[in-house]
């Protein structure tokens, strides 16, 4: 055996030549491996901490309102929880909330739908066409600065006291916030994207349902999540006007009675519809968004 032979180093038998083994990976080297098996408080410590803190601050503030309401606050302006929960359970008890929360529930969720689905429409409309925005912008925007209060009794002219002027109300109180997110979803699409559907063959159907739309999905969505409230301000304010059925309806009778603890109660009602609405448009923007990096939804 030569010198030069006997100082080769001699392949490992995996790498043998005619052999397809792959060598084992040495310590240290390779993808790393992280171990899935993690404990409970893992996956929900925080979210749990976030929570009992959350439900913390709750009671704390419900527990500061029940004894300072009589000896430092007047009752008959701020009521107290106790005598709030017993309106709650009365109103329950004889059907009367669910009566009146129903007929808000519809005036609301019809408003918020055909009032995003117009605003959504018409702002990706126009601010697709670069020029036809330009004209109309200033004129939505003095529309949109119009209070929705003063439409009011301009609607229960056109079209009654009925729920149609309330789902209206409500209608017109989302579309304008809708329209100026979406539209500014469309503006604001990144150039480069366009260009780069254009130059690999793309036509404008392409750059409208591949680019735009999913682009402008973000202020569509954040139109949807500012207006939930202003729905239910738009129903409310309907009601408030002239009904005699619906949440607002019952705020007014409480008023009108001095029944502090009726008007909280009322609104803590329309404080859970909201919060149920909220979360609904949250779970769709995490369905929408899927196609987003995790750090931007």
């Amino acid at each position: 055996m030569s010198a030069a032979s006997a100082a080769e180093p001699a392949l490992p038998a995996a790498t043998a030549p005619g052999t397809d083994r792959v060598p084992p990976l040495s310590a240290g080297s390779g993808p790393v491996k992280e171990d899935l098996n993690r404990t409970w408080w893992d996956k929900f410590g925080h979210s749990t901490i976030v929570w009992g803190l959350r439900a913390a601050v709750l009671v704390a503030f419900l527990t500061l309102w029940q004894i300072t309401a009589g000896p430092v606050i007047d009752i008959t302006f701020v009521s107290k929880p106790s005598l709030i929960l017993e309106r709650l359970v009365d109103w329950i008890t004889d059907g009367t909330l669910w009566t009146h929360t129903w007929i808000t529930l519809q005036e609301i969720l019809l408003g918020f739908f055909f009032g995003a689905l117009a605003g959504a429409l018409v702002g990706y409309l126009l601010a697709s066409f670069n020029l036809l925005y330009q004209v109309l912008d200033p004129f939505m925007l003095a529309l949109y600065s119009i209070p929705k209060v003063a439409l009011a009794p301009l609607f229960i002219v056109w079209f009654g006291i009925g729920m149609d002027m309330k789902v209206l109300l409500a209608a017109a109180t989302v579309f304008f916030l809708v329209f100026l997110n979406t539209a500014a979803g469309v503006r604001e699409v990144d150039r480069g994207l366009i260009d780069a559907v254009r130059l690999m063959g793309g036509n404008r159907r392409h750059v409208a349902f591949k680019v735009v739309l999913p682009s402008s999905m973000t202020g569509f969505l954040t139109g949807l999540k500012v207006a939930i409230p202003y729905a239910l301000i738009g129903a409310v304010i309907g009601e408030l006007v002239a009904s005699n059925q619906g949440l607002g309806y019952l705020i007014n009778a409480s008023a009108a009675q001095f029944d502090t603890a009726g008007v909280f109660a009322t609104l803590v009602v329309l404080t859970i519809v909201a919060t149920i609405l909220n979360s609904g448009v949250a779970v769709l923007s995490k369905r929408i968004n899927r196609w987003k990096p995790l750090d931007e939804h």
